[in-house]
């Protein structure tokens, strides 16, 4: 058709099952899917006119990467309160920041500012969980992100929810409000944490996610100390109090995941709970380091995220998926572990699973959305290239990524926002 457009002239990876390297690649898109791919010379590129033909150049081509976890307002935080623990950060920095500086407007334009840096970065897909989130769900319209957008729940007054005991009719109304606001956007609840949120506020709240049919999202098992906050776990783990509450299925992400054992592991396969692995950031805090591997071998579905700029301080996946290789390397002292494939795929294929939209996005298939991005391989750190996954995960950057479509529209050419 006539505003068809083809991706060509690069090495097409398309992240499907057994995650076929095609040389000579291309993509053919029509409106917002792909429509065709593989290699060039078998697509039907006759009326592919020359203006829609995008050269890549000898790069790679793949599906965009999915943060699964972050708060995109957050990068107004950026750095005020570096090298503290958790518990000094959150409380005595982070809860009263929020308390002054957050308001509609603010948060507009960070979300703005966060969205534009993801892209910029070859993310074409967040989910994320914050306050005035309706205002954060515009700005990801206005930027052109696709994203999975959380009301924040808690059980103390948060910012546009300052009586705790509405938190649930505003994720309601929250919900409500963007369930049709774009199709790039899907509305999520998001309870901060076992130990913010009472038991009867997170029953109510993932009722409600599971009356629309959405993501429950919920910080989980993040510190060591956790376990000594939650009123009721009665000598049980995190993860199995969370259980015991009926909360964990296959719409659930439970975001950190690091203190749990092997038997939280075998209740989180066999609830199909997904895990959003944020390994820059549990740095950072000194949380600890999740049994990721472990997941992985247990077939839990595992994202990769950045979580926010006030505690990773970038929103780079590229540089995650790095730090989430060699981490696991040396904690397990096995250099084969987290290998590039794996972390790859938990930054894109495995990620959009774990948010619940990988019928849509994650890998370039016919019939997906049109989430592709462009990476320069030409550059001195990356030449030369032996095995694309290892070089796209140890030696890219996050400013190599060239080209950056959502939805079939471009929004980052040459390197540069359009």
């Amino acid at each position: 058709m006539e505003n068809d457009i083809l991706i060509h002239n690069g090495l097409l990876l398309t992240m499907e099952e057994r995650l076929p390297v095609v040389e000579n690649g291309a993509v053919l898109i029509r409106g917002s899917q792909i429509v065709d791919c593989g290699p060039e010379k078998e697509l039907d590129l006759a009326l592919v006119h020359d203006s829609n033909r995008i050269d890549a150049g000898g790069g790679v081509i793949m599906p965009g990467l999915v943060n699964c976890h972050t708060h995109v307002p957050m990068s107004m935080f950026r750095g005020l309160a570096d090298d503290l623990p958790l518990d000094v950060w959150l409380n005595e920095h982070i809860f009263p920041a929020e308390a002054t500086r957050l308001n509609p407007d603010s948060v507009h334009e960070w979300s703005l500012h966060s969205c534009r840096e993801m892209l910029l970065a070859g993310t074409s897909t967040c989910c994320d969980g914050y306050f005035f989130e309706a205002q954060v769900a515009r700005a990801m319209v206005e930027s052109g992100i696709r994203a999975v957008a959380g009301q924040g729940v808690i059980d103390s007054p948060a910012p546009g929810v300052p009586d705790p005991t509405h938190n649930i009719q505003a994720a309601k109304t929250f919900v409500a409000q963007i369930m049709d606001l774009s199709s790039r956007i899907t509305p999520s609840i998001f309870c901060h944490s076992p130990y913010t949120c009472s038991a009867a506020t997170l029953v109510s709240a993932k009722q409600a996610a599971e009356d629309a049919g959405i993501l429950f999202q919920i910080h989980a098992a993040e510190t060591k100390n956790e376990i000594h906050m939650i009123e009721g776990l009665n000598k049980r783990s995190v993860i199995a109090y969370l259980d015991g509450l009926g909360l964990l299925n296959e719409r659930t992400l439970l975001v950190h995941s690091v203190w749990i054992d092997d038997g939280d592991i075998e209740i989180i396969h066999k609830r199909s709970a997904r895990v959003a692995h944020c390994p820059e950031s549990n740095m950072k805090l000194a949380s600890g380091i999740a049994p990721v591997p472990r997941m992985i071998d247990a077939r839990i579905v595992v994202g990769i995220g950045t979580d926010g700029c006030a505690s990773n301080n970038d929103q780079d996946l590229f540089s995650e998926m790095d730090m989430a290789a060699k981490l696991h390397k040396v904690a397990c002292m096995d250099p084969c572990v987290m290998d590039a494939r794996t972390c790859l795929a938990m930054a894109t294929i495995e990620g959009a699973r774990a948010i619940g939209l990988d019928r849509e996005i994650g890998s370039i298939e016919r019939g997906k959305q049109a989430d592709i991005i462009i990476v320069d391989m030409k550059k001195p750190h990356m030449v030369p290239m032996y095995d694309p996954f290892s070089s796209l995960v140890y030696s890219a950057k996050s400013s190599d990524v060239s080209l950056v479509m959502v939805d079939g529209i471009i929004r980052v050419r040459e390197g540069k926002l359009v």
